[in-house]
């Protein structure tokens, strides 16, 4: 056996202690890799580092572990999974879990959002929404809307599509203007820094994607992208009123309205989704994250009955009808994950559980109210 053979089959050490290699996303590579911060174990709504010291993970992982992490039910399916069905290429070929979790996702979307395309990440979410807002409007004779609008301070994604949409500053300014997108004013306004839920100030601030329909043609314009309650730059509630306000402007002018729910789906808000929580019903909405509780990457595309028929009805018999998919869309253990994680949710009520606690948890947020703050600490936090 020849020296490039052996080292082909040779096991490699847990670990090297080398950090060189990895290039770490959204991170201070050289700051991390001069004081590691390593996470070896978790469980329940603990992360435990390598010196063994118990830590709180009071963000969810990045929003996206709901249920605790290291769910065995999450596990053992996906284990079961692997050895009966590790793979089936998702084009021209199909297997049942990615079928059936369809099913369980659209039993909890509202309204007719009742067709599933799913994906692998938020930011694929998003591209794949966009696209599919385009794929309908060419498929009505109205191909000239090409262009988007979001908000400033959102966060769509990272890939190409998800950037333009973002209105971050630092996710946009290496990477140059990219696709044609218009910013309407965020909502963080300063009446309702206080305000207990959904603002009373600033619902006239959806007249911004008014003004756009005026500035660029409604012709022009295929969608307006928004979350329903913005994650990334701040928890910004939506002014009362405001997304009821887009969903009749984009009736009114036949632009497609989107909610990106990455963040605020399966029970964040104590409802399935935030839609159903504020009361407004978009035409697609993104979601990801929490899909799987964060055991294996997933997400997906939700998409009203009409548009999907719209697009379907547009192509031939025996046609593609939506040139658009990944290696991996549907993963079967992916899927595995997803029924797994739904059951966990349905079963022990966590959605509901949400809603009860929210009360709870917002009355101790308020009593934080003129406590002192360390100002150079919340300066480079925002900087």
């Amino acid at each position: 056996m020849g020296k490039t053979e052996s080292a082909l089959h040779a096991t490699p050490a847990a670990t090297t202690g080398s950090k060189a290699e990895y290039w770490m996303p959204f991170t201070a590579n050289r700051d991390f890799k001069a004081d590691p911060k390593m996470v070896v174990r978790a469980e329940g709504m603990y992360y435990w580092s390598e010196s063994g010291q118990r830590i709180i993970d009071a963000s969810s992982g990045l929003f996206c572990v709901n249920a605790g992490h290291a769910r065995p039910e999450i596990a053992d399916a996906v284990h079961r999974q692997l050895q009966e069905l590790d793979f089936v290429p998702p084009f021209m070929r199909g297997h049942p879990k990615s079928f059936a979790l369809a099913e369980r996702v659209a039993q909890l979307t509202p309204g007719d959002l009742k067709r599933i395309f799913f994906v692998n990440s938020g930011s694929e979410a998003v591209d794949s929404a966009m696209k599919i807002a385009l794929a309908y409007h060419q498929a009505r004779g109205q191909s000239g809307r090409t262009m988007f609008v979001s908000r400033e301070r959102a966060y769509h994604g990272v890939n190409f599509g998800g950037v333009a949409l973002s209105g971050i500053v630092n996710n946009r300014r290496k990477f140059g203007p990219t696709l044609h997108v218009a910013h309407m004013r965020h909502t963080h306004i300063k009446e309702n820094y206080f305000a207990r839920g959904q603002g009373e100030h600033g619902a006239d601030l959806a007249d911004d994607l008014t003004r756009f329909v005026n500035l660029y043609g409604a012709e022009n314009i295929a969608a307006c992208f928004v979350e329903p309650i913005a994650g990334s730059t701040g928890c910004l509630v939506p002014p009362r009123g405001y997304l009821a306000r887009l969903r009749e402007i984009c009736d009114t002018h036949g632009m497609l309205l989107v909610f990106d729910e990455v963040i605020t789906g399966f029970g964040r808000t104590g409802a399935p989704f935030g839609a159903q929580s504020l009361g407004v019903t978009p035409d697609i909405m993104t979601m990801a994250k929490a899909i799987t509780n964060a055991a294996q990457p997933m997400g997906a595309v939700a998409i009203s009955e009409r548009i999907h028929d719209t697009v379907m009805g547009a192509a031939q018999d025996g046609a593609i009808e939506f040139f658009h998919g990944y290696t991996y869309s549907g993963h079967p253990a992916a899927c595995a994950a997803g029924l797994a994680t739904l059951d966990i949710y349905r079963n022990e009520g966590l959605f509901e559980r949400a809603h009860e606690l929210a009360p709870y948890f917002q009355q101790a947020m308020f009593s934080l109210r003129g406590a002192p703050r360390n100002r150079r600490t919340v300066s480079r936090a925002s900087s």
